[in-house]
């Protein structure tokens, strides 16, 4: 894909994933690198820090939608004891977070997971993914998990949630007009 200015339609595809049962591999640990980290769930976390979470990860991804949901409404789903946000810091800031969506009976959903882009490739993506997923299944009465990603997100998303045992159950075309710049060459390989 090549750069696409704001006000662009650009053409996608998003993959809806599903698992019915608990992976078989044990709660990643942690990258080993120079940093400290943590993976912090936020209790009643407000608008703004969930907000500054999704514009520094999706930035690059035209993660744009949730722009448009009104402040009450995104707090009511924020606030809702079946919504976790979990926050990745690392050396003394947040790097990551995921969200899941429990409030469909048996069903949860990994509604958002990302990183910020430099960290990217550095082992963090994997550890987030499956902690995120057993985080979930931790969940009584669970039986779907459910996610979703599309070709703007980074290359290497779809495959990861495959490899951490996600299978795909429907594919489907959409397009939008861009808000942002939209530059895949900045995605780190």
């Amino acid at each position: 894909m090549s750069r696409s200015p704001a006000g662009s339609r650009i053409e996608y595809r998003v993959t809806f994933l599903e698992m019915t049962a608990r992976p078989g591999y044990d709660w990643p640990h942690m990258p080993a690198d120079d940093s400290t980290a943590s993976l912090l769930r936020a209790e009643a976390p407000p608008v703004w820090y969930f907000r500054a979470l999704y514009d520094a990860v999706g930035h690059d991804h035209a993660w744009e939608d949730l722009h448009d949901e009104p402040d009450i409404e995104l707090t009511g789903w924020l606030q809702d004891p079946a919504v976790a946000l979990w926050t990745l810091m690392r050396n003394g800031w947040p790097q990551g977070f995921f969200v899941l969506d429990s409030r469909t009976r048996g069903e949860t959903a990994l509604t958002l997971l990302g990183l910020v882009p430099g960290l990217v490739g550095r082992g963090y993506g994997r550890f987030l993914v499956r902690t995120a997923i057993l985080t979930a299944w931790e969940r009584p009465g669970l039986e779907r998990l459910k996610v979703e990603t599309c070709s703007l997100d980074h290359p290497r998303a779809l495959t990861v949630y495959q490899q951490a045992g996600f299978e795909v159950v429907a594919q489907e075309q959409r397009s939008r007009v861009l808000r942002a710049d939209l530059d895949p060459a900045r995605w780190p390989q």
